[in-house]
């Protein structure tokens, strides 16, 4: 059984059913209905503005495609498998719409051209949704960072206790992060602003064409010098996904620590009813389902990554159909991308209580504090590397004891070394030694609360481009 033909009459059948249900994209490209509209409507007033058609003529073809798009929202229109791509199934409504001046949209164009166009229109729209989900990302975080810090909490190398930090700081980190990946979004944007339009299907075209007034219209920086880059070129996609999969890869990380906490073991945060789930056997149980699903929605992202890198390795110039491969793991990409970032700002916003007092005790049950015995030896002029050497070993009596640095007498201390004094213990206590860490960009409180002036300042006039 063969599907109706939509080629020239070079072919004399169409389509066996199976392979044109398998050429067919048209389940996942009207995705870029509204863009393959927009560009072809910039394409039409290109051609009467050059005199390619009559003025009447691309008034006729911008209204019927403005015709298509209200159809599409009122749901009347809804391509099948026939239609076999979003671009031949408008150019097929066009044409029942406002007759044969419909078939001259496709003048000086080619779909190699057309599907670049459209989809750089799609990225660019997506890009800029998404910078603007990281800002209310980095909001949440300063949010919370405000009320916290003073609040203190364990930090770890290794996964081992390393030293006391203030919890605004840890968070501050993330929101680094984040400020790496709207700006990096911002420098893809910029490669993803580049007209492919009038390039053809490889060649160029003959009509005289004014490729930069359709990237006027459209809204592009710049279009394309070379029309073979033009329609094979997707590093721009390859390098969208490769930001996507480092927004990912921050919150996965943020999310880990978000199942960690809130583990018993931890017990540093309490999920809220509104960002967990329950156990359908154990009464008991809370589930941090929101931070786990974006830890494993994070590889679907690498995959698109690596599946577009592969499909790209080997094509030689221009348009190979292999392309058509890059729309599923785009869309997929941005989709999970802009709801991983909304979860995780909900369950930050409203999803998450830290509990400080765990958080306060915690930071007194271990030896993270041993780094600031040292440093008050070093700055009494014993040599860091002496001073490092002997809280080795106080270290290693306390815990052949089962005491900790704040257990130890002022006479056993002065026993260790001559330059301890009784200041020692306001020294090692938690609050001092995060207090003390004062250099730019540390933990001390003082930085911290410039670091958050900062951040709200960079939020505020959408800085850090």
């Amino acid at each position: 059984m063969t599907e109706k033909k939509n080629w020239s009459p070079r072919f004399e059948s169409g389509l066996h059913q199976a392979i044109a249900h398998f050429n067919a994209s048209i389940s996942f490209d009207i995705e870029l209905i509204e863009y393959d509209l927009d560009g072809s409507q910039a394409h039409a007033q290109m051609l009467a503005h050059t005199g390619i058609i009559s003025q009447a003529e691309g008034e006729q073809l911008v209204a019927g495609l403005e015709q298509i798009r209200q159809e599409y929202h009122q749901g009347n229109f809804q391509p099948g498998v026939d239609a076999e791509d979003v671009h031949f199934a408008v150019e097929r409504r066009l044409t029942e719409i406002v007759g044969d001046v419909g078939k001259k949209l496709h003048t000086a164009r080619s779909r190699n051209d057309q599907v670049g166009t459209d989809t750089r229109l799609y990225l660019r729209d997506q890009i800029q949704q998404i910078r603007s989900q990281l800002r209310k990302f980095q909001t949440a975080l300063l949010d919370i960072a405000d009320q916290h810090i003073e609040t203190l909490i364990p930090g770890y190398t290794h996964l081992q206790r390393a030293q006391p930090l203030s919890l605004a700081h840890h968070l501050l980190a993330y929101y680094q992060m984040a400020k790496r990946d709207w700006e990096r979004l911002g420098d893809v944007s910029r490669r993803v602003n580049i007209s492919p339009l009038g390039c053809g299907a490889l060649a160029g075209t003959t009509f005289p064409i004014d490729r930069h007034y359709t990237a006027e219209l459209l809204g592009f920086e710049n279009i394309y010098a070379n029309s073979l880059d033009g329609v094979s070129d997707r590093d721009f996609a390859i390098e969208f996904l490769s930001a996507a999969s480092l927004i990912m890869v921050h919150l996965s990380r943020l999310a880990e620590e978000v199942i960690l906490w809130s583990s018993q073991e931890f017990g540093f945060v309490t999920l809220k009813d509104s960002c967990a789930t329950g156990s359908s056997i154990m009464p008991q149980k809370k589930n941090p389902d929101v931070p786990e699903l974006v830890r494993g929605k994070t590889g679907r992202v690498f995959g698109h990554l690596q599946a577009l890198l592969v499909i790209m390795k080997g094509l030689p110039l221009a348009y190979n159909k292999d392309l058509q491969e890059d729309k599923e793991g785009l869309f997929d990409s941005v989709k999970t991308v802009k709801a991983s970032l909304e979860a995780m700002t909900i369950l930050l916003s409203e999803g998450l209580e830290f509990r400080t007092q765990r958080l306060a005790q915690a930071v007194t049950e271990d030896f993270s504090n041993a780094t600031d015995v040292a440093d008050y030896l070093a700055a009494r002029g014993v040599p860091f590397r002496e001073a490092y050497n002997l809280v080795g070993k106080i270290v290693k009596t306390c815990i052949a004891e089962g005491k900790l640095l704040k257990d130890l007498s002022l006479e056993e201390w002065e026993q260790f070394h001559p330059g301890f004094a009784a200041d020692i213990y306001e020294a090692i206590s938690p609050r001092q030694v995060v207090a003390a860490r004062n250099s730019y960009g540390g933990t001390g409180f003082t930085q911290v609360r410039k670091a958050l002036l900062i951040a709200r300042e960079q939020i505020s006039h959408n800085r850090g481009v």
